[in-house]
């Protein structure tokens, strides 16, 4: 219900003595994933500061910084003499990386990435797999699929500046930084099974022709995340010799958080499910095997 106090916060978890964050910021991004997932609903009403407090063993102020980072975030307001809220609107630009981490305290993590070249997620993943190999997260599976353009076909972009078409160079230079990204992720993933650290730890990658104009995350089949690339005109190194290109920049995208619930009717669950049939759909029909 709007506006009701939290009763049950065992989803908060507890703070993690091996991290080497402030204790506010590992509380700030408990809070964070909550919300974002709406463990914490829009409109709810956070534990008491007391509460926090007792829950994670640190002083008020410890608190006070935690929930000023989520209220420069602009995911909760607080009231005078009345406590801390979830924000009405919680479909606000997000930082992937924590919740990459969240989506790893389940026990069968999966990952589907549609994009560019995914080197936000080689480096967002990255430390929630370092955090499986200190035994910080216990995941029994992982199971990742990249859906990538294929830079060794005609692409609208990126594109050389001068003409705006397709160039082989400009292409060939963007599959190499393709193939580290996708590369290192396998390489990644698949060396927590080798080392059976977990039962099962896969990557899928396929590669089309579709040029690519945004980039589509899902977690664990719960959540979605959405940005456009931005096209920006940039000089880069081309077989040693600066050129102009449109280039579909990622790194700083602005992402979209939309969680399935348990109302099928509500916005993000038909996000989520339609950009699952979406991912599904290119995946088993024009889709073909990335080749390392």
């Amino acid at each position: 219900m709007v506006g009701s106090v939290t009763s049950n916060a065992d989803f908060l978890g507890g703070l993690d003595p091996d991290d080497p964050r402030q204790a506010s910021q590992q509380i700030a991004n408990k809070l964070r994933a909550a919300i974002l997932t709406q463990k914490l609903a829009p409109g709810d009403r956070l534990p008491s500061q007391p509460d926090l407090a007792n829950r994670y063993g640190v002083a008020r102020e410890t608190i006070r910084r935690a929930l000023e980072i989520l209220r420069n975030e602009r995911l909760i307001v607080t009231r005078q003499g009345s406590g801390a809220f979830v924000r009405a609107q919680t479909q606000r630009p997000v930082e992937l990386r924590p919740l990459i981490e969240a989506a790893f305290e389940n026990p069968h993590v999966t990952i589907d990435f549609a994009g560019f070249a995914g080197e936000t997620l080689r480096d967002a993943i990255a430390e929630a797999l370092d955090r499986v190999r200190a035994g910080q997260f216990a995941p029994e599976t992982i199971a990742v699929r990249l859906l990538i353009s294929d830079m060794s076909v005609p692409m609208a972009l990126p594109a050389l500046a001068a003409t705006g078409g397709d160039d082989a160079a400009v292409r060939k230079r963007q599959e190499r930084i393709t193939r580290r990204s996708t590369d290192g992720i396998i390489d990644q993933v698949e060396e927590l099974g080798d080392l059976g650290l977990v039962k099962s730890a896969t990557v899928e990658a396929r590669v089309h022709s579709i040029a690519p104009t945004f980039k589509l995350y899902l977690l664990n089949g719960r959540e979605a995340f959405f940005g456009y690339y931005s096209v920006v005109k940039r000089e880069v190194a081309v077989s040693g010799k600066p050129v102009e290109i449109f280039d579909p920049m990622g790194k700083d995208v602005t992402l979209f958080h939309y969680a399935a619930d348990d109302d099928e009717g509500s916005h993000g669950t038909q996000f989520v499910e339609s950009s699952k049939v979406w991912f599904d759909a290119v995946w088993n029909s024009v889709a073909r095997e990335y080749r390392p």
